[in-house]
């Protein structure tokens, strides 16, 4: 648990670190040169800066273990700053959407100089790869909404900051300034879908929704497996995630004749196989007789 927390906070201290870096670099080269698209990508970065911020709040708060005031723990934390993180993401898509607006309307200047505005699109590609990639690796690893949120965040990131090199090159050599603020919008356009993923995922989690279809269907291959050992059928299924956990209710039908210590041993081997497929479950397993005449087992 401790080199997962360990993990966890390197990866969000990573990137809250790039991220403040290229803020800078595209700042300052934006403003110097006039272009908003470089401009839109310093307030891309800025909202990824602020979810790596949040991402790392979030990160330490839930891992502190179940208290008397959240006896589930705090897993919900994760979903929480995944939301923000989302909701971030869309507000600057509007922004830079309103700004390029203005630019081609007339309200502001055209860029100047292209050239170092694609040397600071190159190194920010670049840092974005080798950032994100980590990032979704510890996310994988450990199961973490807010750290994938992240990653997502730098992956949008990569797209947007390649658009713009490319279109500041074709500026460069052709001279046609109306691309900036174009490609200002495609970028806008590719951050808020990426911030709608990320809210409709965590708001999921947020309302208690179910489980994936696939993790559903493995829940129910892992206890039909041991029909053999008296499990008759599953009465009743419920689950929801809050931030890496994966919570568990299964009511399940067994023979009537079965010892209670059978029975319990026959509950540890599911949430150990459960456990072992899904990672990161807390289980509640109920066990009810089923009875060949009885009504309610017939449902």
């Amino acid at each position: 648990m401790e080199n997962i927390l360990k993990n966890k906070k390197l990866a969000a201290s990573l990137s809250i670190l790039s991220n403040l870096t290229l803020i800078i670099l595209k700042l300052i080269t934006g403003f110097l040169s006039g272009s908003v698209s470089i401009i839109s990508e310093a307030i891309h970065s800025g909202s990824d800066f602020i979810a790596s911020l949040i991402a790392f709040i979030a990160v330490h708060k839930s891992e502190k273990p179940a208290d008397s005031d959240h006896q589930y723990g705090h897993g919900k934390y994760e979903d929480v700053a995944g939301y923000i993180e989302g909701c971030l993401i869309i507000l600057a898509s509007l922004y830079i959407i309103f700004e390029a607006g203005r630019k081609l309307a007339g309200f502001t200047e055209p860029m100047d100089d292209s050239s170092a505005g694609i040397i600071v699109m190159f190194i920010s590609v670049i840092t974005n790869i080798f950032v994100s990639w980590y990032l979704f690796k510890v996310a994988k690893a450990t199961d973490s909404i807010a750290i994938f949120s992240d990653a997502e965040h730098l992956r949008t990131d990569i797209f947007s900051s390649f658009t713009v090199f490319a279109g500041l090159l074709i500026i460069k050599f052709t001279g046609l300034h109306v691309l900036d603020s174009i490609i200002a919008i495609i970028v806008a356009m590719i951050i808020m879908h990426a911030g709608y993923k990320i809210c409709k995922t965590t708001m999921n989690d947020l309302l208690d929704g179910s489980l994936p279809d696939e993790d559903i269907d493995i829940i129910k291959t892992i206890v039909s497996k041991h029909t053999p050992d008296g499990i008759h059928s599953i009465k009743n299924l419920k689950t929801r995630k809050a931030g890496k956990d994966k919570e568990i209710l299964l009511t399940i039908h067994v023979d009537g004749n079965m010892t209670v210590s059978f029975a319990h041993q026959l509950c540890d081997k599911l949430e150990t196989e459960i456990e072992n497929a899904l990672g990161n479950t807390k289980i509640t397993i109920h066990t009810e007789p089923f009875c060949e005449n009885c009504a309610a087992c017939q449902k």
